[in-house]
């Protein structure tokens, strides 16, 4: 099939994000001036610099998290795993202002040591990021409905069971990814496979 955007799809559900699919999770914790904690995760979300590390997600709206990311301008990226699917997904709830998305999710808060956000503790990676910028992403048409927010990693914590030989073992920890629908994909050795880059061959081979 082909459809122009503007036209319609003509089928039941957008297969919009089910094409562009998988998506990294970003599960990001925010803090207020005030001190009020939000975590969220976010399927707009991926890594978009490593010289320097940045970060990028995007929300539907002022919600908390950018509305707190603009107010302190920290935030933090924590992963979310298979182990811990039914806790990434809780704190998506729309909870009411000023319920702790952690407590809800059964989650521990644990310090970050750049930022004032907290980590999630049972999560093996967390980002600690400044922001750079948020950008009302503006379409064509219309007003801006996604606004989006660049960090900078100014830490990283790994968790050290996931370290081996120098490399870090990413399917080990399993992060899982956005795909369309109600659906998620998830990291693991048997779906891994390794390539060697041709040389001088794009920006994969500035991956050191």
């Amino acid at each position: 099939m082909f459809y122009e955007v503007a036209q319609g799809h003509g089928l039941p559900y957008d297969p919009f994000k089910a094409l562009v699919a998988p998506r990294p999770v970003g599960w990001v914790t925010t803090m207020s001036a005030s001190g009020a904690i939000n975590l969220s995760p976010y399927s707009f979300f991926n890594a978009v610099s490593d010289k320097p590390h940045m970060v990028c997600f995007s929300s539907g709206g002022y919600k908390d998290a950018i509305t707190f990311v603009q107010e302190t301008g920290e935030f933090v990226c924590n992963m979310a795993t298979f182990d811990l699917r039914d806790a990434m997904n809780a704190t998506s709830a729309p909870l009411p202002r000023g319920e702790s998305e952690f407590d809800h999710a059964g989650l521990t808060r644990a310090p970050s040591r750049l930022v004032r956000p907290p980590r999630v503790a049972e999560s093996p990676v967390a980002l600690e990021c400044k922001l750079i910028r948020v950008l009302p992403l503006q379409p064509l048409e219309g007003e801006a409905s996604y606004i989006m927010a660049i960090g900078q990693v100014i830490g990283i914590h790994i968790d050290d069971a996931f370290i081996h030989d120098g490399m870090v073992d990413t399917a080990a920890m399993k992060p899982i990814a956005r795909a369309g629908y109600k659906d998620y994909f998830v990291a693991q050795e048997s779906a891994k496979f390794s390539i060697a880059r041709p040389a001088g061959g794009g920006d994969l081979k500035r991956e050191t």
